[in-house]
């Protein structure tokens, strides 16, 4: 019979960021230790590697809370950035025209569990 792992999650939502350049920083610290995900990310030169760090310290903390565990015993076992709602806005352009810009939204979700 299969354990069931003790996870912590956190996310937040409608962070004014694309998707796609989240899950850049996503990708770096996906399957870390959290002690090397915090490293990573303080020497990461994206915006969004600020915002992924308030989520990692949210979920360090609701698994301190909730699972009664240390944080040298966790590792983030997941984290995703979905879409979010996108605000339209107009460029004015040449001869009357307008071009759409597209100001896009994330909800980035991540999941820190406990290994060892």
């Amino acid at each position: 019979m299969a354990t069931k792992t003790k996870t912590a999650k956190a996310s937040v939502k409608y962070v004014r960021m694309s998707p796609r350049k989240a899950r850049l920083v996503l990708d770096l610290i996906r399957g870390k230790h959290v002690e090397e995900a915090r490293r990573i990310l303080k020497f990461t030169p994206k915006s969004a590697a600020t915002d992924i760090g308030k989520v990692l310290d949210s979920a360090i903390a609701n698994a301190e809370n909730t699972l009664r565990t240390a944080p040298d015993t966790l590792w983030v076992s997941e984290c995703y950035a979905d879409g979010g709602p996108t605000l339209k806005r107009f460029m004015p352009r040449a001869q009357g025209r307008a071009y759409r810009i597209r100001k896009r939204t994330c909800h980035i979700h991540l999941t820190v569990e406990v290994r060892g």
